[in-house]
Parts: structure tokens; sequence; C-alpha cells
């Protein structure tokens, strides 16, 4: 039984992660998250009562906070998820991106270094600190056929990535230099429930479902790899518990696909799952509207999955059909938790949903 400390656990791959662990294993679990726009404690309601769950509000750039949660709770583990992670937010303003994704993992670094030097042998030597992140460092395969590897140079596009690239190269440094046992992974596109609707597939069903346009930059033939997030919490705990200490293990899908045909399988389902269409609609297809692209738009990601598989065993379970139908059955199941997202009462909610913090 392992004592995990998550930060970001109130995201979207976060809030999978946690609900993964304490439904599937008798691991006990400490969310650390500032609850930033992102961040939504309803995500976490199923499990909230569970006597192996707590919660602390905390930024990762309050050293202090941190260094108070990690010495009360004790963690055998330490997963850090805490992050800025959309792109055209980090375009519009990218401080918050530096702030967090930098100087927020540096801060939870030094405090977990301090945390691990001070443990018994024993403990240090079974202690792992899991540094998530994403494809996005590796850049753009517009011009290749190939797939990102672990060993894929970085060449960040966005203030997003770029910030994301800054914490690997923190994360193994201090592996480098201060010996801190760590594991990194860098996941592809993640979708399924409990999504924030500012994301292309959440956002694609809530305005198909509103009728409002549903708008693809520039041509939509940017290729992504999608990842069911359920799948992909079952590879973070399975890298936590059985990765090699200084490794990097991609995670992918295996599902490529172009951003419109994204769009158009998400039309085609709900004309089956949803036929009672706005006021206006006769097909939700007719709804896809093309924008101006993105500065810097990278063309295509693709991962290739194969240490993870080979060495760990995981290969992820859903098909790219199969967790779409989830994730819109889901969408439409739960619509009173993201018509709180939209008008913006999952903030006023906290509270009420927050857990005790002293049940650890």
């Amino acid at each position: 039984m392992k004592r995990i400390l998550i930060t970001g656990g109130a995201g979207f791959i976060g809030s999978a992660l946690v609900r993964f662990i304490l439904t599937e294993t008798a691991d006990s679990v400490m969310v650390v998250d500032k609850l930033t726009y992102a961040g939504n404690l309803a995500s976490l309601a199923l499990v909230a009562g569970n006597p192996r769950f707590a919660f602390e509000q905390v930024d990762i750039c309050d050293r202090t906070a941190l260094d108070r949660v990690i010495t009360a709770y004790q963690p055998d583990a330490i997963m850090h998820l805490a992050a800025e992670s959309h792109v055209d937010r980090s375009i519009d303003g990218s401080m918050a991106f530096i702030e967090t994704n930098i100087i927020g993992t540096y801060q939870l670094l030094e405090a977990t270094r301090h945390y691990w030097q001070a443990l018994d042998s024993a403990k240090k030597a079974q202690f792992i600190f899991h540094h998530i992140s994403t494809d996005e460092v590796f850049g753009d395969l517009h011009d290749s056929d190939g797939l990102f590897t672990e060993n894929t140079p970085y060449e960040p596009s966005s203030p997003y990535s770029a910030t994301k690239a800054s914490s690997d190269h923190l994360v193994r440094a201090w592996l480098r230099t201060y010996g801190l046992p760590v594991v990194v992974t860098n996941c592809s596109n993640n979708y399924g429930p409990y999504h924030f609707p500012e994301k292309l597939i959440p956002l694609m069903i809530i305005n198909a479902l509103a009728g409002k346009p549903l708008p693809v930059y520039g041509n939509g033939g940017q290729i992504r790899d999608w990842l069911y997030v359920e799948d992909h919490a079952r590879a973070l705990y399975l890298v936590m518990t059985q990765g090699r200490p200084g490794e990097t293990y991609n995670i992918g899908g295996h599902n490529e696909r172009r951003n419109i045909e994204v769009v158009e399988s998400l039309c085609m389902l709900l004309e089956e799952l949803a036929p009672h269409k706005p006021a206006g609609v006769q097909h939700y297809r007719d709804l896809i509207t093309h924008v101006a692209d993105r500065p810097g738009h990278d063309l295509r990601y693709a991962i290739d999955a194969s240490k993870i598989e080979r060495e760990l065993g995981w290969r992820p379970q859903e098909t790219f059909d199969s967790g779409l139908r989830k994730t819109v059955s889901w969408f439409l199941q739960h619509e009173s938790w993201w018509r709180n997202v939209l008008n913006g009462s999952y903030k006023l909610e906290r509270l009420g949903l927050m857990p005790d913090a002293g049940n650890h």
C-alpha cells in the first residue's frame, strides 16, 4: 500500500488518475491542487468520501506550503501533473505558464529533494518522483512519417510546450545532480470524461448540442495521436509502480487522426446519440466552420509507445472509435457537470465538495 501525492489531481488527467488509484488499488492519495479555472473538485466527487483520499488547496509555487504538506503526508511517491496546459492561453499570456510549469516544478523538486534526503535508507530506496509531460515538447513531425521516441530531440513550438520542455529538463537535472529518483512520461492528446470544455473534443460536443459553430483551425489537417484518459491513468500508475528510475516512457493511443476527421466523427456520433437537434440545425456537420489557423500550429504529433509496451506490458484498451463513443455518451449523460463549468458555478461549489483535509 503506497501513499501517493498527486499535484494537479483536480484537473482532467489528474482526476482520472486519482479515480483509478482509489477504485482499482489499495493505495491512498493526497491531491495537491491550486484550483485554477481548470481544477474542478466535482471531477473527484466519486471518490471524495473515500477514507484513503485527502485534499490540500496549495499552489506548487508556494514552497512553504509544499514543505508542510509533504512533511505531514509522508508520501512514498509524488506524481506531478500540475501544469498550465492550453496552447491558445499560452499564446495570449505566457507568464502563468512560466510560473507554474517552470518555477512551480522547481519548487516542487526542491521540496521533494529535501524530504527525500531526510528519509531512512529503506524508504529512500523505494521513493519515486514521476513527472508527467507531453509529446508537444518534441515539436512537429510535419515533414516526416516517423514517430516521437524517448530519444527524439526537443523542439517545442509554443510557450506551453517550451515551459513543459523546461520542466522536463529540470526533473532530469535533479536526477543527475542530486540523485533524486525520477521517471518521466510524455503522452499524446488525451480525451474522455471530465474534459475541460475549452479543449477540442468537449468543445465540439457542447457547441453542437447548442447549435453553435464548430470552429476548426485552418483546413483541419493537423494530425494528433489520441489517447483515452483512463488508458493513460492505467499507464501512469504502471510506470509509477514498475518503471525504472531515470527512464522516460512515451504513452500514446495508436490513434492518429486529422482534426477535421475527429470533428466529423463527433458529428456522426451525435446524429446517432443525440438525434433531437437544436432549432435550425439539420445536420451537425453543417455547423463545422473553418477559422484562421493558430500561430506556430504544429501539423503532426505521433507517439512511438513500443517501450512501455515492451518493458511494462501496457497497451491502450480503447480504440479511438470506442473511446470517442464513451466520451460522447458521458457528456450527454453528465450535462450538469459541464454546464456548471460553463456558467462558473463549479467554482462556487468548491467548499461544499471539499473533503476533510485532515482525513489522511
